[in-house]
């Protein structure tokens, strides 16, 4: 199923996660969400650019109305380790009060973003926060995090695909895939 065309990129290294795999994840979440969310449809927040192709795979895999919104926080830059320094670069348009929202998220790496997000949300008052991160990576968390929905643990390595990038590419690739060119400089 996944594309050959990305097989003989030299700076994509080996799967992590094929695309098979990805949409057979996505639709078993999406139904999880569906059933606990069932008489309160939730307010999907999409952490972009990278979580742009899972948020919009999830949404069409949950049975009911979602409602869907879009901030954007820098913590990456075009490096492929986190500066550890959050800025909201593009904030929501929609009033969080009495809501019940859902953060979904590419990869959570050392979760400090996710915590700063998690943290500037919840001070608007929603009804519930919880988070969908399609990865998180084994070993990395430097800040404790509660994942109540997460798609997959993979290794600590560097990936792009499926909406991941490095320094704004990669993101079409279809499935997950281990980064092996590189390193951009910031």
């Amino acid at each position: 199923m996944t594309s050959d065309r990305w097989l003989h990129d030299p700076d994509l290294g080996q799967v992590v996660v094929a695309e098979d795999v990805l949409h057979k994840r996505v639709a078993e979440l999406g139904d999880e969400l569906t059933a606990d969310y069932e008489d309160r449809p939730p307010l999907l927040v999409g952490v972009l650019k990278g979580a742009f192709v899972f948020m919009s795979d999830l949404a069409r895999a949950i049975a009911l109305p979602v409602e869907v919104d879009v901030m954007a926080v820098a913590s990456y830059g075009s490096a492929t380790t986190t500066s550890g320094v959050v800025r909201i670069v593009k904030d929501l348009d929609s009033d969080l009060t009495d809501r019940h929202v859902l953060v979904v998220e590419d990869i959570v790496d050392s979760g400090l973003t996710l915590s700063y997000l998690r943290r500037s949300l919840l001070a608007r008052r929603p009804a519930s926060l919880e988070v969908c991160a399609l990865l998180v990576k084994e070993g990395r968390q430097r800040a404790k995090l509660d994942l109540k929905y997460v798609g997959f643990h993979i290794p600590p390595d560097f990936v792009v695909g499926y909406g991941l990038d490095v320094a704004e590419r990669y993101r079409n690739v279809p499935d997950i895939r281990v980064y092996q060119g590189p390193v951009p400089v910031d």
